[in-house]
C-alpha cells in the first residue's frame, strides 16, 4: 500500500513531536525512531531532512549557519543514525522560577488524582523534568490527600471495569445506609467530588458527595446499561423538601455558585453586589460557600441558615484563640 501523504496540520504535528524525542535521545537510528511513531523510515528521513533547514532568523534577520538546526548527515547517510548537531534556541528559552516550577507541580499533583487523568507516569515525568529545569532549587510540594481518596479509587475502579458500587452514605438528613448504585460520572466542584449514579433502590438519578461515603467497595454484579439515561449538565436539582436560601455577594463570585442556583439572580446594584438564591437539603453547604468566599459572601435569609454561619464563625474563632494560647 501507497504511503499516504500528510496533512499540513498533521505534517506540523508529526515534527512537533519529532524534534523533542531526538532532543532527548541525542542518537537514535531512523529504524527505531520509525518504530516509534509508526510510521515509514523514508517518512522520517524526509522530516530528517525538513528540520536541517529549519530555524529562525539571527540578529541579522537572515538564516545564517547557526540559525539553523543541523544533523550529522554522515552519520545518516551512513549509518541511518540521527544525530542533531545544532539546536536552535534551545539555550536562550525561558526558564521557570522556583516558585512557577512550584505552583505547576503542585497542579500536577492535583490532575494525577482526577478520573479523567489521562498517563500518570507522563504526568511524574514532566513534574521531574519542571524540578530539573527550574532556574533554582523548587519547593517541595505535596498536596495533601483529603478524606473522598480512598472512596474516589474504589469509584474509579469500578467505573473502569464497568462494575456496580457498594458504600455507606451518610446525607445531610438522613442516617447513614448503604447504597447499591451503577457508577455514571465523577465531577468536581472547588475542593468537593461529586458520583454521579443511578440509586438502584430508588431506581433513579442521584448525586452523593464523596466525603460522605464509606466502606466502599466494588461489587460483584456488571453495572446496568445506562445509555438512554439523559445526566444533566447541572450537579443539582431541586427536590421538593429544598430550602431556598437567600445570599447575597459580589458579582465577580457568581461563576463559583452557579451550578447551585436555584433560580436566576439578580441584576447587581450599584456596589455591584447581587443576590442569589440557593436551593439546600441542609446549611452545611452553605456555610461552607460563605466560609470560602470569607468577607464576599453573606447570608439575607433564612434566620436558621444565618445562626449556622454564626456557629461556624464562632467555633472557628474560639480555635483560632485555642492554638494562640
Amino acid at each position: 500500500m501507497a504511503e499516504q501523504p500528510l496533512q499540513a496540520q498533521d505534517k506540523l504535528a508529526f515534527l512537533l513531536s519529532l524534534v523533542p524525542y531526538l532532543i532527548e535521545r541525542e542518537r537514535v537510528s531512523v529504524a527505531e525512531a520509525a518504530r516509534h511513531f509508526g510510521v515509514p523510515p523514508a517518512r522520517i528521513r524526509r522530516a530528517v531532512e525538513l528540520i536541517a533547514v529549519s530555524g529562525i532568523p539571527g540578529e541579522t534577520m537572515q538564516y545564517q549557519h547557526g540559525d539553523l538546526f543541523d544533523i550529522a548527515w554522515d552519520d545518516l547517510d551512513q549509518n541511518d543514525m540521527i544525530v542533531l548537531t545544532n539546536l536552535v534556541a534551545i539555550d536562550d528559552s525561558p526558564r521557570l522560577s522556583a516558585r512557577e516550577a512550584s505552583a505547576l507541580i503542585a497542579g500536577l499533583q492535583y490532575l494525577s488524582a482526577l478520573p479523567e487523568a489521562g498517563d500518570p507516569d507522563a504526568i511524574r515525568a514532566l513534574m521531574a523534568k519542571l524540578s530539573r529545569g527550574a532556574g533554582g532549587a523548587s519547593s517541595n510540594v505535596a498536596v495533601g490527600r483529603d478524606a473522598h481518596d480512598a472512596s474516589l479509587a474504589v469509584v474509579r475502579r469500578a467505573m473502569a471495569t464497568r462494575s456496580g458500587l457498594l458504600f455507606e452514605y451518610a446525607g445531610p438528613r438522613a442516617r447513614r445506609a448503604e447504597r447499591r448504585v451503577d457508577p455514571l460520572r465523577v465531577e468536581s466542584i472547588d475542593a468537593d467530588w461529586y458520583l454521579r449514579a443511578w440509586d438502584l433502590d430508588r431506581t433513579a438519578l442521584r448525586t452523593f458527595r464523596l466525603d460522605r461515603m464509606s466502606a466502599a467497595r466494588v461489587d460483584d454484579r456488571p453495572a446496568g446499561s445506562h445509555d438512554g439515561l439523559e445526566i444533566p449538565d447541572t450537579l443539582f436539582q431541586r427536590t421538593g423538601d429544598d430550602v431556598i436560601v437567600t445570599v447575597e455577594l459580589d458579582s465577580s463570585s457568581l461563576p463559583l455558585v452557579a451550578d447551585y442556583l436555584a433560580d436566576t439572580a439578580d441584576a447587581p446594584d450599584t456596589e455591584h453586589r447581587v443576590r442569589i438564591r440557593l436551593a439546600a437539603k441542609g446549611f452545611d453547604g452553605v456555610v461552607r460557600l460563605v466560609a470560602g468566599l470569607p468577607g464576599r459572601a453573606v447570608v439575607i435569609d433564612p434566620p436558621a441558615a444565618r445562626d449556622a454561619v454564626r456557629e461556624f464563625a464562632a467555633s472557628a474563632l474560639a480555635a483560632s484563640d485555642a492554638d494562640v494560647s
